[in-house]
């Protein structure tokens, strides 16, 4: 069975990312996300759950240290699974994650957030130039996002 990574930060990217769960069952699924307390009940949904450390870039100081451990956690954890495939719906946690993968060839799914329809997001202009599939959910994002694949509301 194909091992799929599933990762996205927490609130409104899991929110989106989550309504995949159908294809969570059709292979090897691995969830990461952040650790919060509205995720921490995940592990008992989902069969392979692994956290990041939840950071901000409100504070900027302690960003820089949660975001460089997030870096070497996702290396660790790719060379865990080993997946085949990444779909992310975003977003800074999942960036380095997607680059990790790119170097060892795994496949990158990107799905640009519902939440914007007139702007990239930082993620999406980081993973756009590496994503094997782009995908936007507003017909308007094309123009940002040529190569992209209009996909519709995931909702």
């Amino acid at each position: 069975m194909k091992k799929v990574i599933f990762i996205s930060s927490t609130g409104g990217h899991l929110s989106e990312l989550l309504q995949l769960k159908p294809l969570f069952e059709k292979y090897d699924s691995y969830l990461i996300t952040e650790k919060t307390k509205s995720t921490v009940g995940l592990k008992k949904k989902y069969k392979h759950v692994n956290y990041l450390v939840y950071g901000t870039r409100e504070h900027k100081f302690t960003y820089l240290f949660k975001f460089a451990f997030n870096i070497l956690k996702s290396f660790i954890l790719y060379i865990k699974i080993r997946p085949k495939v990444i779909v992310t719906t975003g977003t800074h946690t999942a960036v380095p994650m997607c680059y990790i993968g790119k170097l060892f060839k795994s496949k990158i799914i990107f799905i640009e957030t519902f939440a914007n329809s007139k702007t990239k997001t930082e993620s999406g202009k980081y993973v756009y130039k590496i994503a094997d599939t782009f995908i936007v959910q507003w017909e308007s994002m094309l123009e940002l996002y040529p190569n992209a694949i209009y996909g519709g509301w995931i909702y």
